[in-house]
């Protein structure tokens, strides 16, 4: 659970993030902005900021906002109702993005662990991104990343999103934020 002033905190710091890269977001855009802290009440070490441009029945695009090594949770994105599990692009706009997804494992990685996380990331190769590449994960395959120093924006074409029905490792995770006043 987050509480209603760090959530504001939380994202106005990330619209700033988007600001200083010159993404211009829509009122409506603005309006659905979301702060994910997976409840896990360590949103600055584990969490995501993201606004959703568009998702239908057949894509979606996305801007995912990443505080300085702030970690999104290793997850997948299983296969919903007989639909094949979410493929997606990510895109490095801005900052550096470590990406792990399975394959050898990358000997002295990048990323910093949050205290007492490691248990709850199981892929270690390592995928350096930094703005203008990127990388498709296909649909069931673990993954989980972390910003650099600076942030990150990472921009996320994919196949229809369902965030709701993504299977994370550890098994405290909410996906649906939780606010708290």
């Amino acid at each position: 659970m987050i509480s209603r002033q760090e959530y504001e905190q939380i994202r106005e710091e990330a619209l700033s993030y988007l600001e200083k890269a010159s993404i211009v977001l829509s009122p409506q855009e603005i309006e659905s902005f979301e702060v994910a802290d997976f409840g896990l009440g360590r949103i600055r070490e584990l969490g995501l900021q993201l606004v959703v441009y568009v998702n239908t029945d057949r894509y979606c695009a996305k801007e995912l906002i990443l505080l300085p090594r702030q970690t999104c949770p290793e997850h997948l994105h299983p296969s919903v109702n007989g639909v094949l599990g979410k493929e997606e692009t990510f895109r490095c706009r801005k900052g550096t993005v470590y990406l792990y997804v399975p394959g050898l494992k990358t000997e002295d990685p990048k990323a910093i662990i949050p205290d007492g996380y490691s248990e709850y990331l199981t892929v270690w190769n390592e995928i350096v991104l930094n703005p203008g590449e990127q990388y498709t994960i296909p649909p069931h395959t673990a993954h989980w990343f972390q910003a650099g120093d600076e942030g990150a924006i990472v921009s996320e074409f994919s196949s229809t999103s369902t965030d709701e029905n993504d299977r994370f490792i550890d098994p405290r995770i909410n996906r649906m934020p939780v606010v708290s006043d």
